[in-house]
């Protein structure tokens, strides 16, 4: 993300509807994953408003930024993904707020995707106001707490982006933030921001990031999980005046526990690490709880 003064240029109060095939918790026979991968290309095939700049995505390279073998351990994996043109500061957000949902899905700390979830449980339908009778309402309170923290830190991570650049984001699942049983990060720092009107279409881009996620079968390998409890950390300006996010000053990245490293660039030069030296990692003060149906 290369951090010049035109970056800070909103681009513009439209968004994006997010359209992509319903992840399940394992990936278990090839026909499911056929189903999936025929899912993806009916939804990239309506949505012909986008069409020009789903093409250009789908034209650039494969191949994403030569990964530093020395950051990955044992077990460690990585998923590349090149974008062919910069990216709006939003989009960068929206990036982190789905991956988020995805993971937490994933894992199985959700019963439902989030969007599902937000309509089932915020807009009763018959079938969630009968669910609410059959199960104790100690339960369905714990359900609603989960998605309110869930929320809030979503709208929490939206106030980080419009505050300062936001080079990494930590997805810390079980343990603590020190000794998390696995963690997920998205690397940001390669992204260009561009200015407004002249960036990618974040649909388009995250269409090409869960394509990616995907065909790397990235949760394949990651034995089933238990409800858990998920930390978010996210590095920032150490003078960008956040005072929601709790700031870590000495904290480092953990080298135990399974890691899956996702990494967004839009093909040019790496930035030099001396570029973030005024950067601190912040924690949410929020730890989002796992629950299931």
């Amino acid at each position: 993300m290369v951090p010049r003064e035109e970056g800070f240029i909103q681009t513009g109060q439209r968004r994006e509807e997010v359209v992509m095939a319903e992840p399940r918790p394992e990936v278990a026979a090839v026909d499911g994953k056929a189903s999936q991968l025929s899912e993806l290309e009916r939804i990239e095939d309506s949505e012909g408003s986008c069409a020009s700049k789903t093409e250009l995505l789908e034209s650039a390279s494969a191949h994403g930024p030569s990964s530093n073998p020395e950051h990955l351990c044992p077990g460690d994996s990585m998923v590349p993904v090149v974008f062919p043109g910069p990216v709006s500061s939003e989009g960068c957000c929206r990036f982190a707020c789905e991956l988020l949902k995805h993971i937490m899905y994933q894992r199985q700390q959700l019963p439902l995707p989030y969007d599902q979830l937000t309509v089932f449980y915020s807009k009763p339908s018959p079938q969630a106001e009968d669910m609410v009778r059959k199960k104790a309402e100690r339960s369905y309170k714990k359900f609603q707490q989960a998605l309110v923290e869930l929320e809030g830190i979503l709208s929490h991570l939206e106030s980080l982006f419009a505050r300062t650049l936001v080079p990494r984001v930590l997805i810390l699942l079980g343990g603590n933030a020190l000794c998390p049983k696995e963690f997920y990060e998205l690397d940001l720092a390669r992204l260009s921001l561009g200015r407004m009107g002249q960036s990618l279409s974040t649909s388009a881009c995250l269409r090409r990031l869960f394509r990616a996620l995907f065909m790397a079968d990235a949760f394949s390998e990651v034995k089933a999980a238990p409800a858990m409890g998920t930390i978010v950390m996210a590095q920032g300006h150490r003078e960008c005046g956040e005072d929601w996010f709790r700031p870590k000053l000495n904290y480092q990245v953990p080298k135990r526990g399974h890691k899956l490293t996702v990494t967004l660039s839009c093909g040019g030069s790496p930035i030099p690490d001396s570029t973030w030296d005024d950067y601190i990692w912040f924690q949410a003060p929020v730890t989002l709880r796992g629950f299931r149906e």
